[in-house]
């Protein structure tokens, strides 16, 4: 990584905006807080002033307290106009999870990408009350542990029917490219890839305002998971294209406002950092991995700790992907044992 101070990463507040408050970031751009009910907790929102209306980006999770801080935000700082818009970059629950009722209550057009749509829709109507066959064999594939399978198979699973507002049948689609008005700025549209299919970043061509959502994070990486819905997925692989290839328009003037944590300046730095953390950790497990493992029992490679608790399951789809991506890669064999677990080793 190369030092020097114009490619540091500088954060332009040292607080957040507190609940039923924002902070103008720039001219017309407001920032403000949601708050999520897990360890990561809170999501940054955005209200991009369109002169008779708001643009909102990303809605929160559908739980009480977050619908009443964002009534708090809508009869406060918004107050002054109605929001019109409201873009969603991806679509997990923390981001798209208000969004239905937004539209339903406020008259919102949703606009996000097209698999941010699809999937949020399916994923709602797909509600179980205890993990179906294929969740069983794909947590058999990782290695979870049988105690700790035995476990899940008596609880009810997470639902995405209980963090979202049912959404409404149209939307409008955003694509990689297209340029946007929003906010007195037009954005351009590129698409990340890794945490979330199609995630949408806002590329400001007035200015050096970034909406990077979870793609572009300060001092955290996103979780970059495999799961039954895509088992043969590489969301490694696609994290590390796409932050190569935003690394190839990022300037240390960006300023990115994120999905979580603070804005800050020092993109090109930032890029640097999240390819060199997930490629230090497949240099790690390929070490360990020179006899056959589980994913389940490559987590202190990958993580350089080992994981318990709540912690486990997205450690565990996480560790898969590392794992996995080495066996795309070609740099790790895959084999099946008898219990189903997926075995890797390095080549």
């Amino acid at each position: 990584m190369k030092d020097g101070s114009a490619r540091a990463i500088r954060y332009s507040h040292d607080t957040p905006p507190g609940p039923g408050e924002a902070i103008e970031l720039a001219e017309g751009v407001l920032w403000m807080r949601l708050p999520l009910p897990m360890a990561l907790d809170h999501v940054n929102i955005f209200a991009l002033d369109d002169g008779d209306g708001w643009t909102l980006i990303d809605s929160g999770i559908n739980s009480r307290k977050c619908l009443e801080e964002l009534k708090a935000l809508i009869a406060g700082p918004l107050a002054a106009k109605p929001v019109t818009r409201m873009l969603v970059t991806h679509y997990h629950p923390d981001h798209i999870g208000l969004a239905g009722w937004v539209k339903r209550e406020l008259g919102a057009e949703i606009w996000t990408t097209r698999t941010s749509w699809i999937f949020a829709r399916m994923l709602f109507l797909d509600v179980q009350d205890r993990p179906t066959e294929a969740a069983q064999a794909f947590y058999r594939s990782a290695g979870m542990p049988a105690d700790v399978l035995a476990e899940r198979m008596q609880e009810r699973p997470f639902n995405f029917a209980d963090a979202i507002v049912e959404l409404p049948m149209g939307y409008r689609r955003i694509v990689e490219g297209e340029r946007l008005t929003i906010g007195g700025r037009t954005w351009q549209v590129r698409m990340g890839e890794g945490h979330a299919p199609e995630h949408a970043t806002l590329w400001s061509e007035d200015d050096e305002l970034v909406i990077g959502g979870d793609q572009l994070l300060p001092s955290i990486s996103p979780n970059l998971g495999i799961y039954a819905t895509e088992p043969e997925a590489d969301p490694v692989g696609d994290f590390l294209a796409s932050c190569r290839h935003f690394a190839e328009i990022a300037t240390p003037e960006h300023y990115v406002l994120p999905g979580h944590k603070l804005p800050y300046h020092g993109l090109p730095t930032r890029l640097d950092q999240l390819i060199e953390n997930h490629e230090g950790a497949l240099n790690r497990l390929e070490a360990a991995l020179d006899t056959p493992k589980t994913a389940c029992d490559c987590f202190t490679p990958v993580f350089k700790r080992e994981i318990t608790g709540s912690q486990f399951g997205l450690a565990m789809v996480e560790a898969l992907a590392h794992c996995q991506h080495l066996y795309h890669a070609g740099r790790a064999t895959r084999t099946t044992r008898d219990d189903g677990a997926l075995l890797f080793q390095r080549t």
